[in-house]
């Protein structure tokens, strides 16, 4: 592959912070940003507790409300995190698409 193809492979692949934080901001209380980060198990797990904070919240009709605490300081220690998921994941996909000679 010629480097002009390389580069403008990577340039497609990498990851953005502004995508990262709009997704962070937006959809961040169900992991969206880090699926986008390419982080899907914790991913998962933070749309699992959101999933399971909702059902208790309604279920016990707001009693258990507070659970949203856990959620929102994960999700504002998040915009904390954004930067070095993002820069991890773009220096794999570097690592990858470079072949480690760049």
């Amino acid at each position: 592959m010629t480097t002009d193809r390389v580069s403008a492979q990577y340039d497609i692949e990498k990851k953005s912070l502004v995508v990262a934080y709009v997704l962070w901001f937006f959809l961040g209380y169900v992991g969206a940003h880090r699926f986008y980060l390419g982080r899907p198990l914790s991913g998962v797990i933070m749309l699992a507790l959101s999933a399971v904070t909702l059902l208790l919240t309604l279920v016990s009709f707001g009693v258990l409300s507070f659970l949203w605490f856990v959620v929102g300081l994960w999700w504002l220690i998040d915009a904390l995190l954004i930067p070095g998921m993002a820069a991890g994941r773009n220096s794999r996909i570097a690592d990858r698409v470079f072949g480690r000679r760049y």
